[in-house]
């Protein structure tokens, strides 16, 4: 246990140095880490077991122009691997819509869903899983995830 917590540490950095995220910034919480006019929250439940709810606000400042901010949510797994989209929850084009380019056109809190499922649609094993939040092309913000069966 002990050697596979030391590999994934090594893994954690390696990514994070790859999104220009410090381990230091992997820990912080949403409320230090929005600068670029955007904050990802910790999804909740965390651990989950299928499926969890991942929140997300988008600041005023990033409407100013009058126009829709375009947002992305991605799940990867340690590897850097793009394992999944999460679909918005309450976005005014439906329920169900990947996040992936999509836009919103106020600012506030909003919320997205993974049903814990790669894209071909099978369920996840067990393990730590990045999500990232990111907004208009600006640097993305990434937190941890876990999921435990």
């Amino acid at each position: 246990m002990r050697r596979f917590l030391r590999v994934f540490v090594v893994l954690l950095s390696l990514i994070c140095a790859a999104e220009g995220v410090s381990a230091q910034d992997m820990g912080r919480g949403a409320q230090d880490r929005g600068a670029n006019g955007f904050q990802l929250g910790q999804n909740y439940p965390n651990p989950f077991n299928p499926e969890t709810t991942i929140p997300f606000v988008l600041g005023e400042d990033l409407f100013v122009d009058g126009r829709p901010a375009v947002v992305s949510v991605r799940i990867f797994n340690v590897l850097a691997q793009l394992i999944a989209y999460p679909v918005a929850l309450g976005h005014p084009t439906g329920e169900g819509v990947p996040v992936d380019q999509l836009e919103y056109a106020q600012s506030g809190r909003h919320e997205v869903f993974w049903d814990g499922t790669d894209q071909m649609g099978r369920q996840v094993a067990s393990g730590v899983y990045l999500m990232q939040l990111s907004v208009n092309g600006l640097r993305p913000l990434t937190r941890r995830i876990i999921v435990m069966k």
